[in-house]
């Protein structure tokens, strides 16, 4: 099954894309998507879009998965994450890939086996995971990989995306 995995963010947007085979995992491709502060937020989400829909054309994969929201003390900050999750959840829809989501729990103890685990211990376990010599950088391209690989350990075949 290859895997899509999404970091949501309008200004920094990690993906990793990876193929689950069981417990075995092969690394295709991972790495950001920038936008410029000052740019107008709508040029920010079309840019991050086309962005989503040329990955997804390049790798064809099987399944996207994101993070899902959480909310924390900063209301602009949880609003621009959630612009950035509707341009992803917009591309899988649009290119007919079921769509599915994670909370930060749930990708933690997938991986970890630990559902309060740190950012470092979740880096670590994903490198490990890979079979890379170096934690994936930047820390967005690693929790996008993160997600990747909580997919492939929670979802079970007739599991409904959107």
């Amino acid at each position: 099954m290859k895997i899509l995995g999404i970091d949501p963010g309008t200004a920094i947007m990690g993906y990793g894309v990876v193929i689950a085979e069981g417990n075995r995992f092969t690394l295709l491709e991972y790495a950001c998507f920038y936008t410029k502060a000052g740019v107008p937020l709508a040029q920010r989400l079309h840019h991050l879009h086309q962005n989503l829909e040329q990955l997804i054309k390049k790798h064809r994969p099987d399944h996207l998965v994101v993070e899902e929201l959480f909310f924390n003390k900063n209301t602009t900050t949880a609003l621009a994450v959630g612009q950035a999750r509707g341009i992803v959840l917009l591309a899988g829809a649009q290119a007919g890939i079921p769509v599915f989501e994670y909370t930060p729990l749930q990708v933690k103890q997938a991986v970890v086996g630990y559902g309060r685990a740190d950012k470092h211990q979740v880096q670590q376990m994903v490198k490990t995971i890979l079979g890379l010599t170096e934690i994936p950088r930047p820390d967005d391209a690693a929790d996008a990989l993160a997600i990747a690989i909580c997919h492939a350990h929670s979802y079970r075949p007739g599991g409904e995306g959107y």
